[in-house]
């Protein structure tokens, strides 16, 4: 444990670099004794997508990191704002039209679109993202927002909002535009007429008994109005303030889009008497088409969908890499990611303690990495699914035991698994891309070198000699770059432009299988 804290409190991973933000903030611990509190925020206005995940999973990293370099208890919240207003109606979602009849409405109060048992939109939203945190295990607690509104837990805060209302107003004003300057305030009252989240100049008139004064656009009369027990949220950078005062938030990241968000967030804080939290600005997830990813267009990839075709650690993994660098979140980056993960878990066991807390299998499994014999690759499963024009998972396990001799579900589950997630890949999104091209010019010459070169070759030889033979061709050839020769032999005998190390692929293919394929290549 000493040389794992040692080597933590010196590692350079990112982390551990933010861990060591809330050592300098804490020294010894808090002092009243309560766990450092970390907190991640999601708005219910859509589905949860990977880029909502990917904010617990990382701060659940740091946290970890934390706990490897102090003793001090930490805590993590995943808040969800079901306070906010529904201010428009996702592509994505059923019922759009009933949707449509509650914009304005607190998330909470919307009804369920969908054919679930959840009582409001928000629900159904908020339990879909506990199901996802909770397969992965984490540590949390949830808070809604109706809920800390509701039960009184923001009122004494809400109170120091009123309070302070000029103060506050002084920090958001030079922010606005002109227009926007002369309705904005940073209390939204709750129609009781309406029940619409409404977007009005406000009068404080009594901050310790928490009473407003604003005219209610559904009767267009002046109201006095408490804004206590769940009858008013706060505009979204005083709410923010207002959570982390509220809730005693010691670390907190955010996405780049939010930068201006955390520093005028962050001042509210202060002028409410708190210390602003810890915390960094993330790079934003972008869809195939480079736009961001967000709930209400539902693009990019669903933490559902990603499932479908890839583990779960593999996720988890590609959340971690580089986290202040924009990354493509769509369904083409998922063989990579997989494979790359499995690398990086081969590598771990044999590391010293120094290289084992930068790799990312150690935050992706909280310091305890599995030991998985993973005899192939993701990318060479999907090739052989491709050639073997087969869903049928008996075959496909004749062709992997004859290349990993031993191997069988019963002892390599992961990678039966593995299979099972190259079969839907293949299916959903390489099957129709797949179209083989005839050989050309010199390329005939050297196919039928190669058929030679197989034939001599005993049937069990391995791919490095398979390697080997192949990489002679097509220097035989004079293919230059040689890279051209294997991309040859990609789009003439896999029908795809890039491909495995076509060594590999023939010892787990099978040299008759693989001549097969030249044949039928050279016969067009």
């Amino acid at each position: 444990m000493n040389a794992l804290r040692d080597a933590a409190l010196q590692s350079k991973a990112w982390p551990y670099e933010e861990a060591r933000k809330l050592l300098k903030r804490y020294p010894d611990g808090k002092p009243d004794g309560s766990p450092i509190l970390f907190e991640t925020g999601y708005g219910p206005s859509g589905l949860p997508h990977l880029g909502t995940f990917q904010e617990v999973a990382r701060t659940e990293m740091v946290r970890h990191a934390f706990s490897e370099m102090s003793d001090t208890p930490t805590k993590l919240i995943a808040f969800s704002d079901d306070m906010d207003g529904m201010r428009k109606v996702a592509e994505n979602l059923p019922n759009r039209d009933m949707l449509a009849e509650h914009l304005d409405e607190p998330l909470c109060r919307v009804p369920n679109p969908f054919d679930t048992e959840h009582e409001s939109f928000a629900a159904h939203n908020n339990a879909m993202l506990r199901q996802f945190l909770d397969r992965y295990e984490f540590d949390y607690e949830f808070l809604a927002s109706s809920d800390c509104y509701g039960s009184g837990r923001f009122d004494d805060t809400l109170k120091l909002v009123l309070a302070r209302y000029d103060k506050i107003m002084d920090v958001m004003l030079p922010t606005l535009g002109e227009e926007r300057r002369a309705t904005y305030s940073p209390v939204l009252p709750i129609s009781p007429v309406s029940g619409k989240v409404l977007q009005v100049p406000v009068e404080v008139v009594d901050p310790g008994k928490g009473l407003v004064r604003f005219v209610d656009p559904a009767t267009d009369e002046a109201v006095e109005h408490c804004i206590l027990g769940g009858a008013a949220k706060l505009q979204w950078k005083v709410d923010w303030a207002l959570r982390w005062v509220a809730l005693g938030v010691d670390y907190e990241m955010a996405g780049k889009d939010l930068i201006d968000s955390v520093t005028q967030s962050s001042k509210i804080t202060r002028v409410l008497g708190a210390k602003p939290p810890e915390g960094f600005n993330y790079e934003l997830f972008l869809d195939e088409n480079g736009q961001k990813i967000s709930k209400t267009k539902g693009n990019g990839v669903t933490i559902d969908e990603w499932l479908t075709y890839a583990p779960e650690e593999s996720l988890s993994f590609y959340i971690y890499r580089d986290p202040k660098k924009a990354k493509q979140l769509s369904f083409g980056i998922i063989p990579k990611a997989v494979d790359e993960y499995q690398r990086f878990l081969d590598a771990y066991p044999d590391q010293p303690i120094e290289q084992k807390l930068p790799n990312p299998v150690h935050h992706v499994h909280a310091g305890d990495p599995p030991q998985v014999d993973m005899p192939i690759n993701f990318a060479l499963l999907l090739n052989l699914v491709g050639v073997a024009n087969t869903d049928d998972k008996a075959l496909l396990w004749g062709f992997v035991q004859r290349y990993a001799p031993g191997a069988s579900p019963e002892t390599h589950p992961a990678l039966d698994a593995r299979i099972d997630y190259a079969l839907a890949y293949f299916r959903d999104f390489v099957a129709d891309t797949l179209e083989r091209r005839a050989p050309e010019g010199k390329e005939v010459d050297a196919l039928r070198d190669l058929d030679a070169a197989l034939a001599d070759m005993p049937e069990d030889a391995d791919g490095e000699t398979i390697q080997n033979a192949v990489f002679e061709v097509g220097k035989r050839h004079e293919f230059e770059p040689l890279r051209d020769w294997f991309k040859a032999l990609y789009e003439t005998l896999l029908g795809a432009s890039q491909g495995p190390r076509m060594g590999s692929f023939t010892a787990l293919y099978g040299i008759d299988n693989v001549r097969t394929l030249i044949a039928e290549a050279l016969a067009e």
